[in-house]
């Protein structure tokens, strides 16, 4: 019984620590993510994300694959915004290679540090390419 309960015990510290190191690396890819829109580095930022990837705007646009991504963010007039995602909690299932993401937004205008609108989203991140990448985020514009 005693070996049953360490090998238990040895099990949950390595899905535990495995947990850890995919939740780690999921939130440096984000803080990337969150410095590449800051610097306007569409480019860059579009490297966090798979090719197929599903954006809902916090206006409610869908945005399907990079390439309508790009597009939308060339098309946008006004002044130039940056958003910056804030994670409150990040999920990982090794075994599917999927992960759950979710927190607060908040967009800026070029030059500020004030946020002019915000909300919630919520993001899947897959790692089947060897990295983790966003594949899916839903963004909901809500009242201050």
């Amino acid at each position: 019984m005693k070996g049953l309960s360490c090998l238990f015990l040895c099990l949950l510290f390595h899905f535990s620590f495995a947990q850890e190191s995919e939740k780690s690396q999921i939130l440096a890819q984000r803080e990337a993510s969150n410095q590449a829109l800051r610097a306007f580095d569409e480019e860059l930022n579009a490297t966090f994300l798979t090719d197929d990837v599903l954006i809902t705007t916090g206006a409610g646009t869908l945005l399907s694959g990079k390439e309508a991504l790009m597009d939308y963010v060339q098309e946008v007039s006004g002044p130039r915004m940056y958003w910056i995602r804030t994670p409150d909690e990040v999920i990982v299932n090794p075994e599917t290679q999927l992960a759950w993401e979710t927190g607060t937004w908040k967009g800026y205008f070029e030059d500020s540090e004030e946020p002019v609108v915000g909300g919630k989203y919520s993001a899947q991140w897959t790692k089947k390419s060897g990295t983790w990448l966003i594949h899916s985020q839903l963004f909901v514009t809500l009242p201050k």
